[in-house]
């Protein structure tokens, strides 16, 4: 049947043979999506499992690659092994072996081993200077100057008390005239009592008037030398109390009047 369709130039309109992108108004069939199987653009979504390949076939074998009668065997071979016979060799002479030399210390780098056994600590490097820090000036070490740590003007520590000798003067001093440096009896000698035990201490005070013939004097018997306790340990005394009893009733007495 001819086509009645009007030719547009060079070109006459038909049916198309499959779908086109211009019959749908969504972009649908119009991207290909990747595929899912082998490795030749697969989808990076989606998970891609093993895969395996068959090698190539190899020539056929020829028929007479069997090892039937190919090989020779031996005459001391029996069914059950060897038969037993001492059999002798001589081989070659070895070649002499060259002076080996070891490696010395040196020679070995561990820090340039793996990390399959052993942990590794984390490794800096130095990179070097760019051309752009040649410009800048930064200061050095000895543009730094530490607060003192010794003295009263500490500044991060705890100042100890400090203490400091003047130099001597020569003016007004004792070295113009030797007559007024002081002598022995210008200086007063310390009471022991102050960086020692005080021991006890006793006083007599002054008589007011003259003693005369009837002035009562203390005899003999008024002193009681048994009795200081202060310079010599007390000796142990006892005494008897009176007999009594708290029942006992108390003694009445008639008195005439």
């Amino acid at each position: 049947m001819a086509n009645t369709e009007a030719w547009v130039g060079t070109w006459r309109p038909h049916k198309p043979r499959g779908p086109i992108a211009a019959l749908y108004g969504s972009p649908g069939p119009k991207y290909a999506l990747p595929g899912l199987t082998g490795t030749s653009k697969h989808d990076p979504t989606k998970y891609k499992a093993p895969m395996f390949s068959l090698g190539t076939r190899h020539d056929t074998g020829r028929s007479d690659c069997s090892p039937g009668p190919k090989y020779l065997i031996p005459s001391n071979i029996t069914r059950e092994g060897r038969d037993g016979t001492p059999a002798f060799s001589l081989h070659s002479r070895p070649k002499q072996p060259g002076l080996f030399q070891t490696p010395g210390p040196g020679k070995y780098s561990p820090e340039q081993s793996g990390k399959s056994i052993f942990r590794t600590a984390p490794a800096f490097s130095l990179s070097g200077r760019s051309k752009d820090c040649a410009s800048d000036k930064t200061p050095g070490p000895a543009s730094y100057s530490l607060p003192p740590v010794l003295g009263p003007k500490t500044v991060g520590t705890t100042a100890a008390p400090t203490y400091s000798l003047c130099g001597r003067s020569k003016n007004g001093s004792f070295q113009e005239d030797l007559k007024e440096t002081p002598g022995p009896a210008a200086y007063k000698v310390v009471n022991t009592c102050i960086y020692q035990k005080k021991p006890p201490q006793y006083s007599m005070i002054g008589r007011n008037f003259t003693p005369g013939e009837f002035t009562r004097t203390p005899g003999p018997g008024t002193h009681h030398p048994e009795q200081v306790t202060i310079t010599r340990t007390k000796p142990p005394s006892f005494s008897f109390g009176v007999r009594h009893s708290q029942y006992v009733a108390p003694l009445i007495v008639d008195v005439t009047e």
